[in-house]
Parts: C-alpha cells; sequence; structure tokens
C-alpha cells in the first residue's frame, strides 16, 4: 500500500487501513487535520488524491515542503488548529473526506526540547503549538485539588491526589521545569514496579492534554468536520486512548447524543443520523506493532456522512471528562 516507503521519521499507524477506508482516492479531494511529519498525506497524494493539510506545529515545515515540491499541483497546507477545520480549507464544497490522528507525533515525543517525554530530559512545556500555558506553568501554578483533578481525569491516574501533593511539596523547594524532575517526582510519589509502565505515563498524559485542549480540539474537530462534509464524504478517525474513543464512537452513534429520554414521557421520534456506515473500530495488526510499539493503543473508526443536516456543538452524550478547577 501506499505510503510504507516514507522518508519521514514518523511512523503513521494505521496507515494501511486509512487509505483502504478511503478508497478509491483518485480525484477526490482530502483533508488531513492532522498533517504531523505528513505520513497520511503522503499516502492519500500517492494513491491519487487531492490533499489539504493543516496542522498548528511550526516544526512540520519541512514535511510540509517535502510534499510540496513533489506534489504542487495537489497538495496545500494552513497553518491551524483542526478545530476549526471547515474555516480554514478554500472551496470547501469540493471535500470528499478528512483524515484525523488524534495524538503525539514521534518527532514531538522524541525531541527533548518539546517537554512530551519523560524519556529524555527537558523543558516541561507539552505545547503543540507557541502559544497559552506550558504544562510548567500547571505544575507549579496550580493549587492541589485542580492539579490533582487533570490527573484523575485526563489520565485516569487514581493516586492523582497523592501525586499532586508531591508536586506541591516539591515545589516549594524549586520551580519544577524539567521532565525529568517531574517523573521523578511522581515515581517517589507512587513508586515503581518491576515490569509496569513508568509511573509518570499517565500524569504526562493528562498534562499534555490539559496544556493542548485535546478533548475540546477532538470534540470541535468532530463537529466541524460535520459540517464540512457533504453527503457521502468520509470520516477517519485515529485515537490513541480509550477516552477519545469513546468520544469518537459515540459522536458517531446519533442514539448516544440525542439526550436521556424519560420513561413517563411519550416516546420522541428517532434521532436522525448525521453519520451512516460506521464501520467496526480497527487495531493495528501483529506485523504493524512489531514495526511501531507505540501503535498498540491506536483504534480507527470511520464512517460516512448523511445529507442531515450538521448539527451544533453540543458536548452532551460525549463521555468527555472534565478536570473540575481548571479554567
Amino acid at each position: 500500500m501506499p505510503g510504507h516507503a516514507s522518508q519521514t521519521p514518523h511512523m503513521s499507524v494505521l496507515l494501511d487501513e486509512v487509505v483502504a477506508a478511503l478508497s478509491p482516492l483518485d480525484g477526490l479531494r482530502v483533508v488531513d487535520g492532522t498533517f504531523g511529519a505528513g505520513g497520511y498525506s503522503q499516502a492519500l497524494l500517492e494513491a491519487g488524491a487531492e490533499v489539504v493539510a493543516i496542522d498548528r506545529d511550526p516544526s512540520v515545515r519541512p514535511h510540509v515542503e517535502r510534499l510540496a515540491e513533489a506534489h504542487a499541483a495537489r497538495f496545500s497546507f494552513v497553518e491551524g488548529r483542526f478545530a476549526e477545520l471547515d474555516t480554514l480549507v478554500d472551496e470547501p464544497s469540493r471535500v470528499d473526506a478528512v483524515v484525523l490522528d488524534i495524538g503525539v507525533s514521534s518527532m514531538q515525543l522524541d525531541d527533548a526540547a518539546r517537554g512530551f517525554s519523560f524519556m529524555r530530559d527537558g523543558p516541561l512545556d507539552m505545547r503543540m503549538g507557541n502559544t497559552g500555558p506550558s504544562a510548567a506553568d500547571l505544575v507549579n501554578e496550580l493549587d492541589a485539588e485542580p492539579l490533582a483533578n487533570i490527573l484523575f481525569a485526563f489520565g485516569e491516574e487514581r493516586r492523582s491526589r497523592r501525586i499532586a501533593q508531591f508536586i506541591l511539596a516539591e515545589r516549594e523547594r524549586a520551580r519544577i521545569e524539567t521532565t525529568g524532575r517531574l517523573a521523578g517526582i511522581v515515581e517517589k510519589a507512587i513508586g515503581r514496579k518491576p515490569g509496569d509502565n513508568h509511573p509518570a505515563t499517565r500524569s504526562f498524559q493528562a498534562l499534555r492534554i490539559a496544556v493542548n485542549r485535546e478533548f475540546d480540539e477532538l470534540v470541535e474537530g468532530l463537529f466541524a468536520a460535520e459540517r464540512l462534509l457533504k453527503q457521502g464524504g468520509r470520516l477517519a478517525v485515529v485515537t490513541f486512548h480509550s477516552l477519545e474513543d469513546r468520544i469518537v464512537k459515540r459522536f458517531l452513534d446519533s442514539s448516544k447524543t440525542a439526550g436521556q429520554q424519560s420513561r413517563h414521557l411519550p416516546q420522541a421520534e428517532p434521532v436522525a443520523s448525521r453519520w451512516e456506515d460506521v464501520a467496526k473500530p480497527q487495531k493495528p495488526g501483529r506485523e504493524e506493532l512489531q514495526m511501531n510499539p507505540r501503535a498498540r493503543s491506536a483504534t480507527l473508526r470511520t464512517a460516512v456522512r448523511t445529507g442531515v443536516e450538521a448539527r451544533a456543538v453540543d458536548y452532551a452524550g460525549l463521555g468527555v471528562p472534565v478536570a473540575r478547577g481548571l479554567t
């Protein structure tokens, strides 16, 4: 399939499955809402599609230039957030498909200066763009309760309160500025068993989600895709943990977002669905996992847009985690 020969440092997850779900692609206009290192865009271009790519991370520019040089007539790029994809695309009526990869790219994780990973000591940043509070700002400025709420809601960290207390105690000594120091604080707070994931895994995930407003971006991006796609347009979304996947699953299921109906009231008419041909979720195969262990948590969901009018953005029924006290 296209894309296996990519020269990018990032291995796009479930690439063959995404291309297959959108095929035949020859002549279609596809929005790659999360460009990253360009793996999906390259595969889509090689399959004959015209691609409009979007990303808010300025570091993707070298990959943009590589594809623009190779596919000048069929590739364009817009810097911005995929939550606004329907307003960023020229000639929106010509869009046939949208691809979203809701994850941190390898080039972000592997760059210590970005501060995404506890595996490489660097500045505690985690911002996908260059604006807004960093992870260091959160861990050094939030009170214990909102900090613990972030760790619990966004990282499903059961020992969130203990970790938050350790963070507050440690920052009294000196501001927490590096990934290595934060990872050490978390490990000190909850310990580490041989063979388990690093104890800071959930905390780092939670902080990254909070810094980048990832759940809000996902919800807004899904509704933007719903507004953008015409009847018959296709959506493919790759997520990397159960919280994200739950949001996508419920978004595509009209029965989950219609609200709860009282059994004492007359039964309402079924809610018209904005999505059909909702495929079963797909997971990476053994061969892909051998080549790219980071793909193990990925899930692909795809669906086709119906002709029913797009909804207003509504979080009800989507199961979006909320961290109380975070503004």
